[in-house]
């Protein structure tokens, strides 16, 4: 009752706003459920954490805001305490971790606050502005272990019920710290005690899970720093006891599945949410798939969209496996002409998103494959039928170090390719286009290097490398006009300079 006063009591709107709970019909139709996103990331700072920094400030003495105020943040709650300062006219230091995204640091410079960086998590920053308040003299703002945040955030809790008057089976919440949740959980057990809270975290940023099920806080050796926002190694002792007493249950998310969420977000709200921000709608799928529901009512907590530009490259890449609508394959097939295409046959009307394999001699080629799947169980289906074909195959979807380095490094200079022309392509992407490429290619003709990946974009584009005899030279130049006909442009690369650095034969060389 302490909390649910002090968050009907909260003055956060004087630089919040109530922010729009979204009905997303791509999450509703692809779960059979009804999926609400509350969007948070509407705020003027893309972010809830203003609530709770500008109801802490606006409860300091006049004592205390002429001291000025010290806060450590990964970003979110930095840029809410930054604007938080600028609204009362007060003086704020914020430490961020040096692995914080460009733009919040220059989120927070702009509104006249104080930068300092140190460390590489949120706890690291958090010592450091520890000693700032005692050398200082200023006043530390809690980004969750404080009633005052917690109240503040709560009222987004108020706003969810005020804002859905039926009945709600269950609202997903992103945890770092477990201010958010705290005060959304305070609220809605006071009002709605029937609702369920589910507490979201990333599998490699655990904290608040793990201690939920220690019964004890538990502080993490290390975080993962994907989802920066939620990337604290020990939750607050406040937020501790109130998750103990109002969260019903938790699911942990990988980053595959945080990107999927991302797409999902970006395709049915045209807006951008960060890992952290992701992560509440990664945990509803996941939470819904294993729980197998069905017409319920559920709300996402979308808490944030402070995304670094720079990340959007992974999350793109990353997206189709976390949504389970990508295979990837290392399959192993005999070094002979002809059964790359015996290969491509067994993948049949199959979408290729990813091809990757460079000739090393030997009898057995290495092919490294993405294959557009509908779910994640197509996978061992393909697997199957490439080992009664005689081919070799081991997935690899699951496997970090072929996702973010093998994958790059499929090639290298072959030794033993004679008489190797390479040639880049281009071509509509449309479905069988790359089936259609092969079949006009002259099975005598050994293929040394392919490399293509679908970069969602109208042109497929393709790096071949041919071993020509020299009595084939005519037929291939024939080659080459028809492919142009069938419309695939190309330019000849066999004297790059790139392709002779790192691609092409060692005679070359």
């Amino acid at each position: 009752m302490d909390y649910l006063t002090r968050i009907l009591n909260a003055k956060v709107y004087d630089v919040a706003i109530e922010t729009s709970l979204t009905h997303s019909a791509l999450l509703s139709n692809h779960t059979d459920n009804t999926v609400l996103i509350k969007r948070e990331d509407e705020q003027p700072v893309f972010s809830f954490k203003l609530r709770g920094a500008y109801n802490k400030m606006a409860h300091l003495s006049a004592k205390q805001m002429a001291a000025g105020v010290v806060t450590a943040s990964s970003g979110n709650h930095a840029q809410g305490v930054a604007l938080a300062a600028q609204k009362l006219g007060i003086e704020a230091i914020i430490v961020m971790p040096a692995t914080t995204p460009a733009i919040k640091i220059d989120a927070v410079r702009s509104r006249g606050s104080k930068v300092v960086l140190h460390g590489e998590s949120y706890s690291d920053a958090y010592d450091h502005a520890q000693k700032l308040v005692a050398s200082e003299k200023k006043v530390f703002i809690p980004p969750y272990d404080d009633p005052h945040v917690i109240a503040g955030q709560g009222t987004i809790g108020l706003e969810i019920l005020r804002q859905h008057q039926g009945y709600i089976d269950a609202i997903f919440v992103a945890v770092g710290g477990g201010g958010l949740i705290s005060g959304i959980a305070a609220y809605v057990k006071a009002v709605r005690p029937g609702t369920k809270i589910i507490a979201v975290q990333s599998v490699d940023s655990s904290a608040m899970v793990e201690s939920l099920s220690a019964g004890r806080r538990i502080k993490l050796k290390t975080v993962g720093l994907f989802a920066d926002a939620i990337a604290v190694k020990q939750v607050g002792v406040e937020t501790f006891r109130l998750c103990q007493q109002f969260v019903d249950d938790s699911v942990l998310v990988t980053n595959d599945e945080i990107c999927a969420a991302i797409k999902d977000v970006y395709t049915d709200c045209r807006s951008i949410l960060e890992p952290a921000g992701a992560a509440s709608i990664a945990g509803l799928k996941k939470y819904v798939t294993k729980h197998r529901l069905r017409g319920k009512t559920l709300v996402a907590v979308a808490c944030g969209s402070n995304m670094n530009f720079d990340r959007l490259r992974f999350v793109a890449e990353r997206a189709v496996v976390g949504e389970s609508r990508e295979a990837l394959l290392a399959v192993s097939l005999s070094e002979k002409p002809g059964s790359f295409r015996a290969f491509c046959a067994l993948l049949g009307s199959r979408a290729v998103t990813e091809f990757n394999y460079r000739f090393a001699g030997g009898l057995t080629a290495h092919v490294f494959v993405g294959v557009e799947v509908a779910k994640k169980s197509d996978a061992q289906d393909l697997i199957r039928e490439f080992k009664r074909a005689g081919m070799d195959a081991v997935d690899l979807t699951d496997n970090e170090l072929a996702k973010l380095h093998v994958r790059h490094l499929v090639g290298g200079h072959a030794s033993q390719a004679l008489g190797e022309r390479m040639f880049r392509f281009d071509f509509p992407e449309r479905p069988g286009a790359l089936a259609q490429f092969l079949r006009s290619m002259d099975d005598s003709w050994n293929i040394t290097l392919f490399h293509y990946r679908n970069h969602g974009a109208d042109t497929g584009r393709v790096l071949v490398a041919i071993e020509v005899p020299a009595g084939d030279l005519r037929q291939f130049s024939d080659f080459l006009r028809q492919i142009t006909r069938l419309g695939y442009s190309w330019i000849e690369e066999t004297d790059n300079v790139a392709c002779k650095f790192f691609l092409g034969t060692t005679q070359a060389l």
